[in-house]
C-alpha cells in the first residue's frame, strides 16, 4: 500500500517550530517519527530547539548520530536514509528517495514558496510521487 504523502506549505524558512509541531501531532497519535535533515548541525540544532520550543510539551526524542540506540525513542532526527526507530511516519526536511520514503505509511514533504528553485524542486518531488502511483496532497 503506497504511503499518504502530504507536502506542507512554508511561506518563510521557519522550519524547526514547523518539524516541532508535526513530530508533536503524530507523537500525540502514538505513531513513531523519524524526521530527515540535511546535516549534523541542522539535527543538533533541531535536536537542542526541540528540548525548549514549547514550556508545556515534552518531544521524546534522539539525534541518530550513530553514538546511541535509537530504536526505543518515539521520535529520531537522522541525516541518513535508515529507519532506526522503525518509525511509520517520515518527516523529510530534506530530499529523500522514493525507495526509501515509500518503507513508511505517511510521509511529509516541504513545498518553500519562499523561493522558486525550492518550488521547483517541490513540484519535481510531487510529480514523482505521482509517477509512483501516490495522490499527493497539500496541507
Amino acid at each position: 500500500m503506497p504511503p499518504v504523502v502530504e507536502f506542507i506549505k512554508l511561506n518563510k524558512p521557519e522550519k524547526a517550530k514547523c518539524l516541532c509541531l508535526l513530530a508533536e501531532e503524530f507523537f500525540a497519535q502514538s505513531k513513531r517519527v523519524l524526521i530527515l535533515v540535511e546535516d549534523d548541525n541542522q539535527a543538533l540544532t533541531l535536536d537542542r530547539f526541540m528540548w525548549t520550543w514549547n514550556k508545556g510539551s515534552f518531544l521524546p526524542h534522539v539525534w541518530d548520530n550513530g553514538a546511541v540506540e535509537c530504536h526505543e525513542e518515539a521520535i529520531a532526527i537522522g541525516t541518513r536514509e535508515l529507519n532506526s526507530n522503525g518509525a511509520s511516519v517520515l518527516i523529510a526536511a530534506r530530499p529523500c528517495s522514493v525507495e526509501f520514503m515509500r518503507q513508511f505509511k505517511h510521509v511529509i514533504e516541504f513545498a518553500e514558496t519562499y523561493d522558486q528553485a525550492l518550488v521547483e524542486a517541490a513540484r519535481g518531488r510531487f510529480r514523482a510521487w505521482r509517477e509512483c502511483g501516490c495522490e499527493p496532497r497539500m496541507r
